[in-house]
């Protein structure tokens, strides 16, 4: 027989599980019929279409296709934007594949890369004043936004001369900021991004000396989601993914009515945005999406990537190797710690692109 005590314990216990229980199918129930989603972006040119895509309507006509809405906002500094993806206040967020995986990630945040957009072929680089080489950065000051893949790209060309990163001193700054930086006479060496990379190389003695050609492939342009939210919300993958190849066929075509809209959104002329995209791998069709995403390649892309975020301590203080935070990839490829995956690469709506199923 239960004694008193034990008896109120128990029915004190019964009753926290029970109201555990109903909370989790409350939560349940309105994680599944939501209706309103927030995604945000940042100026790239592999991004800048999420822009058009708001503006044009063409968000809304998928939107409503499948009885939601889906709010877009331009953020104007990327790691602010990744930042704020990771503490809940948007559903989804344009990132690269390093950041996605050094900052939600690793915040435990579960995400999925619902569009791999694009990849830098020449959009991302390293900028120095004079006629210098990789070898002269050897002592110097490198600005650029800390733990980004203008981190990775630096430390990819130094690695290819003999050098570390503990051979220079990086020096963190905000994207937006670059351009006002590099004028001054105190920063010598850069590295960034379109549109702000065309600026800097055009500055009187400016010079490349190592860009994202180098590493095609690696550096990833995608739009990720909350994982639990795309679960529940399939409507929002299939939104989100209709609306973009929609924008890629016109982009395409060479509709000049988008490609003008996508060039001011990008900070420049629709000559200096066809230029900004010749040095950015788009993937204009699903079918040729499809194929990047579900390639061998890319599993071994983000184990570099690991890697070096790991050697660079940017996977957590707990992290005892580069396999600390899980990846998936389509055909049930996995890659790090299978008890905590927290990134995984999605090819299924793009597959129902591909077939003509949106």
């Amino acid at each position: 027989m239960k004694t008193p005590m034990k008896k109120s314990i128990s029915l004190r216990l019964c009753s926290i599980l029970a109201a555990c229980f109903l909370s989790v199918i409350s939560f349940s129930a309105q994680a599944e019929g939501r209706k309103n989603f927030n995604v945000c972006w940042t100026i790239y040119a592999g991004w800048v279409p999420w822009g058009y895509i708001d503006a044009s309507g063409i968000m809304d006509k998928w939107a409503k296709k499948y009885g939601i809405q889906v709010k877009i906002t331009q953020i104007n500094d990327t790691v602010e934007a990744i930042n704020q993806y990771t503490a809940n206040k948007y559903d989804g967020c344009v990132m690269t594949n390093m950041d996605a995986l050094i900052i939600p990630a690793v915040s435990g945040v579960d995400t999925t890369a619902l569009i791999l957009g694009s990849f830098s072929n020449g959009g991302d680089g390293v900028v120095i004043k004079g006629n210098k080489t990789l070898k002269d950065l050897k002592g110097m000051k490198v600005y650029l936004p800390e733990l980004t893949v203008s981190h990775y790209l630096l430390a990819r060309g130094l690695e290819s001369v003999g050098l570390r990163e503990r051979d220079v001193k990086v020096v963190n700054t905000s994207d937006a900021d670059l351009v006002a930086a590099f004028a001054t006479q105190n920063v010598q060496a850069v590295v960034a991004w379109n549109p702000q990379l065309m600026e800097l190389k055009a500055a009187p003695g400016a010079k490349e000396i190592f860009s994202s050609t180098q590493i095609p492939g690696e550096i990833i342009d995608m739009m990720v989601v909350n994982s639990q939210t795309l679960k529940d919300n399939p409507a929002l993958g299939k939104a989100l993914t209709g609306a973009w190849y929609e924008a890629m066929s016109l982009i395409a075509a060479g509709n000049e009515k988008a490609l003008t809209h996508m060039a001011k959104n990008a900070g420049t002329d629709l000559a200096g945005y066809k230029a900004q995209l010749k040095v950015t791998k788009l993937f204009l069709t699903p079918k040729e999406n499809l194929a990047f995403t579900t390639s061998a390649t890319l599993p071994a892309t983000m184990k570099k990537v690991a890697q070096f975020s790991f050697d660079k301590g940017l996977l957590g203080e707990g992290a005892k190797n580069a396999e600390a935070i899980g990846m998936t990839f389509p055909g049930k490829v996995t890659l790090g710690n299978q008890g905590n995956i927290k990134l995984r690469f999605d090819a299924s709506f793009v597959q129902q692109a591909v077939d003509g199923k949106l």
